[in-house]
């Protein structure tokens, strides 16, 4: 049996980081430029809150709408084209499907916007584990976890670099392109129902 490996920005849930431009009224590179350059990791790997990533974003210190900053990500969780009911459906055949995916603890806006956990269990979140993508230990770590070889998992990731460090420690991985591509891909592997 394959247990489902998925990550969630961006393959299951659209990611509202994209808007950020249009929120702060300038570009993504002015604001790579100004951002502190270690917060966003930190808060992935559950090294530092909510509160502590909000107020060191800039990295001049200048304030930041904690509350406006939120709802931008909150109200911004949405399904990617054809993904529920594909979850849907590799729930009821039975597939086995956790979340490996880098993130905060913001997975649980997610959460509590999408009921993600329908279909899947938050298992690998980076803010629980301590380990980021593509460090080989993100992949390693749930297949021990689940009391498996890696070769038994099959990794899902719009990130190509990703995929391929999946791949490294033996994992199947697939590029995630949009839902109708992966479910054609599950079916050819026989994973997913007709």
């Amino acid at each position: 049996m394959t247990i489902l490996l998925l990550d969630v920005m961006d393959t299951i849930v659209r990611d509202p980081f994209w808007t950020m431009p249009e929120f702060f009224g300038c570009s993504f590179e002015e604001i790579w430029k100004d951002k502190d350059p270690t917060s966003w990791i930190e808060f992935e790997h559950g090294d530092i809150d909510e509160a502590t990533f909000v107020s060191r974003f800039w990295a001049d210190g200048r304030p930041l709408d904690h509350a406006a900053f939120i709802s931008l990500f909150r109200d911004g969780y949405a399904w990617i084209e054809g993904m529920e009911s594909l979850l849907s459906d590799l729930k009821e055949a039975g597939v086995a499907m956790h979340a490996l995916s880098n993130y905060p603890r913001w997975f649980e806006m997610i959460e509590a916007r999408l009921e993600l956990s329908r279909f899947l269990e938050w298992t690998f979140v980076s803010c629980l584990t301590g380990v980021r993508k593509p460090d080989p230990e993100a992949y390693r770590g749930p297949a021990r976890t689940l009391g498996v070889d890696p070769s038994q998992c099959l990794f899902v990731d719009d990130r190509g670099s990703n995929c391929k460090a999946a791949a490294a420690v033996g994992m199947g991985a697939i590029k995630f392109v949009g839902a109708e591509a992966l479910r054609i891909e599950l079916r050819n592997r026989g994973i997913a129902p007709v």
